[in-house]
């Protein structure tokens, strides 16, 4: 409402009997009239409120009342306020034009006409009262213009990350079936082969022997299918905070002694060699359950990527830290690469046929940052990759 914003009217004059006649002529509940004796003390009040309009005294000791308004067009706060000049002089036109000229928007003569006063006051007020709702109105517009930006952002960063949930979702989807499809369709074909020798009552496919080969088999495609199940599960564990770290003391030198030995049959498979350096031991307080999934995720990766190169294996203290480090002489991984492998469901590339969801790295960086340590890459293309896994004594 127009009538809500208060108006403050300025009136200079030097006499306080002129000033007090006017004030009680154009003031009202709506609006503060200030009073001022001279020209500097209405320059202050000026540079100190928000005038609707001044009405000025022309004949004033010191500085007068032309003098005063051309100060105030020439200020930036001051030079859009109506100026009104009241004169007791004679109504000759060049003194008038003076008045224009210094910046009046009007002149009045005394005797003052109580009437017109009243009406030229109004219509100043109801002006200033006009361009302060307009201010206020598109001020109002531009807060909602820029909340409308803002949420349109928003609404757009939105939009890119469900395209990128839709789009992992999918290649998680794709992997997942491909993934879980390899160890299966070894089981189905083990399971048909099977059951075309019973039904041939071939006895001698089912000797010592080919039994436990049979066995080792099965066994290998049930561990890769509980290894991807585990995986989406630890997965839905870090989304939901339920990641369990159960801590207690022990060595870690010992613990990456015991896993490199427990994946010979892997390290012969990939036809590398794994060179160990854990000569002392490295006593720390963390999830030995957790750490060695870490150190078989790199390991595993290692072999994975290292183009059947010898791979070495590092454990060791240095200050208040504990230290693993996997080294291998494989593909290596680029720069662009590097900043989002520790990502759910990223593999190094693409153009690699190898087996896993992309849960490992992630995973890995996940767990090491649950005990406060940290999991790094130091890497290049074609010349290998070297991650550090630091943790805290």
């Amino acid at each position: 409402m127009l009538s809500e914003i208060k108006a403050k009217l300025l009136i200079v004059d030097d006499l306080p009997e002129n000033l007090l006649a006017l004030e009680a002529l154009i003031k009202r509940e709506d609006r503060q009239v200030y009073k001022a004796l001279s020209a500097d003390e209405a320059l202050s009040l000026l540079l100190e409120h928000e005038f609707a309009m001044a009405i000025l005294d022309v004949q004033m000791p010191g500085m007068n009342g032309f003098e005063l308004a051309e100060m105030m067009r020439g200020t930036e706060k001051t030079k859009s306020i109506p100026i009104v000049f009241v004169s007791a002089a004679g109504r000759e036109l060049n003194y008038a034009f003076k008045g224009y000229e210094s910046g009046a928007v009007d002149f009045l003569h005394k005797p003052l006409d109580i009437h017109a006063v009243k009406s030229k006051v109004n219509v100043f007020v109801d002006l200033y009262r006009q361009r302060k709702a307009m201010k206020q109105q598109l001020e109002e517009l531009e807060r909602s213009r820029q909340e409308q930006e803002a949420l349109l952002r928003e609404l757009k960063s939105t939009q890119n990350e469900l395209e990128h949930a839709i789009r992992m979702r999918d290649d998680f989807m794709s992997i997942v079936s491909h993934e879980v499809r390899t160890p299966l369709n070894g089981l189905i074909l083990e399971t048909q082969l099977r059951k075309l020798h019973l039904a041939k009552d071939n006895a001698s496919a089912f000797t010592m022997d080919k039994l436990k080969a049979m066995v080792d088999r099965d066994e290998r495609q049930i561990q890769s299918l509980i290894r991807l199940i585990e995986d989406m599960l630890d997965v839905s564990r870090i989304r939901t905070g339920k990641l369990s770290i159960r801590t207690s003391a022990f060595d870690l030198a010992e613990l990456v002694v015991n896993l490199v030995e427990s994946y010979s049959a892997q390290i012969a498979a990939a036809e590398s060699v794994v060179t160990l350096h854990a000569s002392e031991p490295v006593i720390g307080v963390w999830d030995e359950f957790r750490i060695e999934q870490v150190v078989a995720n790199l390991l595993t990766n290692a072999l994975r990527y290292g183009a059947h190169k010898p791979i070495q294996v590092r454990v060791y203290s240095e200050g208040s830290e504990a230290r693993v480090e996997v080294k291998d002489q494989g593909i290596g991984i680029s720069p662009e690469n590097q900043k989002r492998i520790f990502q759910q469901f990223e593999r190094v590339s693409a153009s690699h046929a190898v087996s896993g969801l992309g849960l490992g790295l992630f995973i890995s960086d996940q767990i090491v940052a649950a005990h406060g340590g940290t999991i790094s890459v130091e890497s290049e293309e074609g010349s290998g990759s070297l991650f550090r896994v630091s943790l805290p004594l």
